[in-house]
């Protein structure tokens, strides 16, 4: 924990750096959502149309490839939470 709230503590002291990795986190993770859900629909399609020859032709390994792409884009997003709360409690500590 101590660690954790060093690094926190770093990114309220270095805003320009916090900032590149809160417009990096966000791009990473647009990039990564984007269409998620629609991929999503469509490999269920694949797989409810052609059942266990589905599953086994690529509708698994694909469905684990996006459970693992929609968990590396909650990674960036709740990096990006991180900068913006590092960023946030600067800008309230600044105007006291």
């Amino acid at each position: 924990m101590s660690r954790q709230r060093k690094w926190y503590t770093w990114m309220c002291g270095h805003p320009a750096p916090c900032f590149v990795l809160l417009t990096f986190s966000f791009v990473a993770f647009g990039k990564l959502s984007f269409d998620l859900v629609h991929l999503f629909s469509a490999n269920a399609e694949y797989i409810l149309d052609n059942g266990w020859i589905g599953l086994v032709e690529g509708g698994l390994q694909q469905f684990l490839e996006l459970i693992l792409t929609a968990c590396a884009a909650m990674v960036f997003y709740m990096l990006f939470k991180l900068c913006e709360q590092a960023l946030l409690e600067r800008l309230r500590h600044r105007q006291e």
